[in-house]
Protein backbone atom coordinates (compact mmCIF):
# COMPACT_ATOMS: atom_id res chain seq x y z
CA UNK A 1 0.00 0.00 0.00
CA UNK A 2 2.76 2.66 0.90
CA UNK A 3 4.55 1.70 -2.22
CA UNK A 4 1.35 2.68 -4.27
CA UNK A 5 0.94 5.42 -2.41
CA UNK A 6 4.24 6.75 -3.11
CA UNK A 7 3.89 5.35 -6.97
CA UNK A 8 0.43 7.46 -6.90
CA UNK A 9 2.16 10.84 -5.71
CA UNK A 10 4.87 10.66 -8.14
CA UNK A 11 2.76 9.90 -11.24
CA UNK A 12 -0.11 12.80 -10.01
CA UNK A 13 2.66 15.51 -9.39
CA UNK A 14 2.64 17.06 -12.80
CA UNK A 15 -1.35 17.07 -12.70
CA UNK A 16 -2.25 19.33 -9.42
CA UNK A 17 -6.07 19.61 -10.09
CA UNK A 18 -6.18 15.80 -9.79
CA UNK A 19 -3.20 15.85 -7.18
CA UNK A 20 -5.24 18.07 -4.80
CA UNK A 21 -8.75 16.73 -5.68
CA UNK A 22 -9.25 14.33 -2.74
CA UNK A 23 -8.71 10.72 -4.59
CA UNK A 24 -5.05 10.77 -3.04
CA UNK A 25 -5.95 12.57 0.35
CA UNK A 26 -8.59 9.38 0.57
CA UNK A 27 -6.08 6.90 -0.19
CA UNK A 28 -3.73 8.17 2.65
CA UNK A 29 -6.23 8.59 4.63
CA UNK A 30 -7.30 4.60 4.46
CA UNK A 31 -3.23 4.02 4.29
CA UNK A 32 -3.06 5.19 8.03
CA UNK A 33 -6.39 3.92 8.87
CA UNK A 34 -4.89 0.24 8.38
CA UNK A 35 -1.34 0.82 9.46
CA UNK A 36 -2.94 2.84 12.67
CA UNK A 37 -5.64 0.07 13.79
CA UNK A 38 -2.75 -2.38 13.51
CA UNK A 39 -1.06 -0.69 15.66
CA UNK A 40 -3.25 0.23 18.24
CA UNK A 41 -4.79 -3.44 18.21
CA UNK A 42 -1.35 -4.25 19.12
CA UNK A 43 -0.72 -1.90 21.56
CA UNK A 44 1.95 -0.64 19.71
CA UNK A 45 3.19 2.91 19.21
CA UNK A 46 1.29 4.31 16.45
CA UNK A 47 3.22 5.57 13.40
CA UNK A 48 3.99 9.20 13.32
CA UNK A 49 2.51 11.05 9.23
CA UNK A 50 6.91 11.50 8.41
CA UNK A 51 7.35 7.44 8.81
CA UNK A 52 4.01 7.13 6.79
CA UNK A 53 4.66 9.62 4.47
CA UNK A 54 1.27 11.37 4.25
CA UNK A 55 -0.05 14.78 4.64
CA UNK A 56 -1.22 15.73 8.06
CA UNK A 57 -4.95 15.52 7.07
CA UNK A 58 -4.84 12.22 6.08
CA UNK A 59 -2.93 11.38 9.04
CA UNK A 60 -5.57 12.93 11.67
CA UNK A 61 -8.70 11.98 9.89
CA UNK A 62 -7.38 8.37 9.22
CA UNK A 63 -5.92 8.30 12.70
CA UNK A 64 -9.59 9.10 13.97
CA UNK A 65 -11.20 6.64 11.85
CA UNK A 66 -8.57 3.99 13.50
CA UNK A 67 -9.85 5.01 16.31
CA UNK A 68 -13.10 3.88 15.19
CA UNK A 69 -12.46 0.38 13.86
CA UNK A 70 -11.45 -0.63 17.28
CA UNK A 71 -14.90 -0.65 18.35
CA UNK A 72 -15.39 -4.11 15.88
CA UNK A 73 -12.38 -5.76 17.98
CA UNK A 74 -13.22 -4.83 21.54
CA UNK A 75 -16.49 -6.36 20.33
CA UNK A 76 -14.89 -9.45 19.53
CA UNK A 77 -13.10 -9.37 22.90
CA UNK A 78 -16.29 -9.20 24.65
CA UNK A 79 -17.85 -12.04 22.39
CA UNK A 80 -14.73 -14.29 23.46
CA UNK A 81 -15.46 -13.16 27.12
CA UNK A 82 -11.85 -10.85 27.22
CA UNK A 83 -13.57 -8.09 28.98
CA UNK A 84 -10.30 -6.46 30.29
CA UNK A 85 -8.69 -6.47 26.65
CA UNK A 86 -11.96 -5.03 25.39
CA UNK A 87 -11.83 -2.06 28.07
CA UNK A 88 -8.38 -1.81 27.21
CA UNK A 89 -9.00 -0.65 23.55
CA UNK A 90 -11.76 1.80 24.88
CA UNK A 91 -8.84 3.28 26.82
CA UNK A 92 -7.09 3.40 23.09
CA UNK A 93 -9.98 5.24 21.55
CA UNK A 94 -10.17 7.35 24.28
CA UNK A 95 -6.42 8.14 24.07
CA UNK A 96 -6.88 8.95 20.51
CA UNK A 97 -10.14 11.40 20.88
CA UNK A 98 -8.22 12.96 23.22
CA UNK A 99 -5.66 14.04 21.46
CA UNK A 100 -7.47 14.42 18.07
CA UNK A 101 -10.13 16.79 20.08
CA UNK A 102 -7.33 18.97 21.62
CA UNK A 103 -6.61 20.21 17.93
CA UNK A 104 -7.88 23.30 17.55
CA UNK A 105 -7.77 24.08 13.85
CA UNK A 106 -10.45 25.44 11.18
CA UNK A 107 -11.86 22.18 8.75
CA UNK A 108 -10.19 23.69 5.85
CA UNK A 109 -6.80 22.84 7.28
CA UNK A 110 -7.32 19.27 8.99
CA UNK A 111 -9.84 18.06 6.13
CA UNK A 112 -13.13 17.84 8.00
CA UNK A 113 -11.54 16.40 11.03
CA UNK A 114 -13.77 17.64 13.54
CA UNK A 115 -17.00 15.63 11.33
CA UNK A 116 -14.70 12.62 11.93
CA UNK A 117 -14.38 13.09 15.83
CA UNK A 118 -17.98 13.98 15.79
CA UNK A 119 -18.40 10.09 14.48
CA UNK A 120 -15.54 8.97 16.68
CA UNK A 121 -17.41 9.88 20.20
CA UNK A 122 -20.52 8.15 19.19
CA UNK A 123 -18.83 4.86 18.33
CA UNK A 124 -17.14 5.28 21.89
CA UNK A 125 -20.09 6.14 23.36
CA UNK A 126 -21.66 2.76 21.76
CA UNK A 127 -18.65 0.77 22.70
CA UNK A 128 -18.48 2.33 25.78
CA UNK A 129 -21.94 0.85 26.63
CA UNK A 130 -21.59 -2.46 24.97
CA UNK A 131 -18.82 -2.53 27.61
CA UNK A 132 -20.23 -1.42 30.76
CA UNK A 133 -23.38 -4.08 29.78
CA UNK A 134 -20.99 -6.96 29.38
CA UNK A 135 -19.22 -6.17 32.51
CA UNK A 136 -22.31 -5.73 34.70
CA UNK A 137 -23.73 -9.13 33.17
CA UNK A 138 -19.96 -10.69 34.36
CA UNK A 139 -20.62 -9.42 38.00
CA UNK A 140 -24.36 -10.73 37.76
CA UNK A 141 -22.95 -13.99 36.32
CA UNK A 142 -20.63 -14.42 38.97
CA UNK A 143 -22.37 -13.32 41.89
CA UNK A 144 -25.44 -16.09 41.01
CA UNK A 145 -22.59 -18.87 41.15
CA UNK A 146 -21.38 -17.84 44.06
CA UNK A 147 -25.01 -17.66 45.92
CA UNK A 148 -25.46 -20.63 44.28
CA UNK A 149 -22.43 -22.79 45.65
Amino acid sequence: ARQALERAKVALAPFPAIYHAGFLHDAAKEYVEARATAALVAGEPVPGPDELGVEIPAYLNGLAEAASELRRTALDRLRDGRLDEAESLLGRMDDVFGELVAIDLPDAITGGLRRTLDALRAVIERTRGDITNAVLQERLRQTLERGLS
